[in-house]
């Protein structure tokens, strides 16, 4: 069964100030997750299913259902603030979305194969989906996962330190924790992360994650039940955020569900800030005189 890709689309950039799932990145107007999808279109996938919200999925089914329709099948799901279990309500006043373990759930009646999730504004790099493509169609056991191992050092960037999840493994090359560093730059050509008044050094080479994860249907059902959890808990805060990799770490630690660590040499950039954008569109330009990519991409 082939796998199906989703893209979690519903943020709203508030840090970019605008909507920067749109926002033009290649020099045919390609967005990124133009290329996002051509990428999984060639690794095999042969559905994408958006997470977006309702106030923009006008222009947004506008913007990529021409160019998508007969090379893949497409389908969308919204996340909204008041979409909760039962027996649960909106807190008043609450206007952040409920995270990234949310976004997912909505999706749980349209994917019933194995599936990858990614963001919407990362660039991943084609290796990774043909790698997690493999890992999908020949992985059978229902609780067995993987995650998309980058190394360190083609995640940093110039502009500043940056947040990472640096991974632990076990012999068998199967996620144990994975340890968020909140300050990772370079200094003198060297990387360290920093805490407190320390720092300490890395060899650039760590697996961190990206948020490009493969899982089985079986995954909705562990989210459902902790979601439920984590409204009981945390429910009525404005801020709290229900994000799908803690979920993970439980199924991991619990030995319910084991996490396979796939190591990649693909490039990974995304844009968090306007000032990304001008690197990002020279990564991407670079790729296409590689002749990665054709200019424009949907020819």
């Amino acid at each position: 069964m082939k796998p199906t890709l989703l893209i979690l689309a519903a943020g709203m950039g508030s840090r970019y100030g605008g909507l920067k799932q749109m926002d033009e990145i290649g020099p045919g107007g390609e967005t990124i997750i133009d290329f996002s999808v051509y990428d999984a279109i060639e690794s095999g996938f042969e559905k994408v299913v958006f997470v977006i919200r309702k106030s923009f999925a006008e222009p947004f089914k506008a913007r990529f259902e021409p160019l998508l329709e007969g090379r893949i099948k497409t389908e969308y799901v919204y996340q909204e603030l008041d979409d909760l279990p039962a027996g649960f309500t909106l807190p008043e006043g609450r206007e952040k979305p409920w995270g990234t373990g949310h976004a997912i759930l909505m999706a749980k009646n349209v994917i019933h194969e194995p599936f990858a999730i990614i963001n919407a504004d990362d660039f991943y790099g084609r290796a990774a989906y043909q790698q997690v493509y493999e890992f999908a169609t020949q992985s059978e056991a229902q609780n067995e996962y993987a995650m998309v191992g980058y190394s360190l050092d083609n995640t940093l960037s110039e502009f500043g330190t940056v947040s990472r999840g640096v991974c632990d493994t076990d012999e068998k090359g199967n996620l144990v924790h994975i340890v968020e560093r909140t300050k990772i730059g370079i200094e003198n050509g060297a990387i360290y992360y920093y805490e407190d008044d320390s720092k300490t050094p890395l060899t650039g080479k760590e697996s961190v994650s990206m948020n490009f994860w493969a899982f089985k249907p079986s995954f909705f059902t562990h989210l459902e039940n902790q979601f439920v959890d984590f409204l009981k808990a945390k429910g009525t805060e404005l801020k709290s955020e229900f994000y799908f990799n803690a979920v993970a770490d439980k199924l991991i630690k619990s030995g319910t569900a084991t996490t396979k660590v796939i190591k990649t040499d693909s490039p990974w950039f995304g844009v968090t800030y306007q000032e990304d954008k001008p690197m990002v569109q020279d990564k991407i330009q670079k790729l296409i005189n590689k002749g990665v990519y054709q200019a424009p991409l949907w020819e």
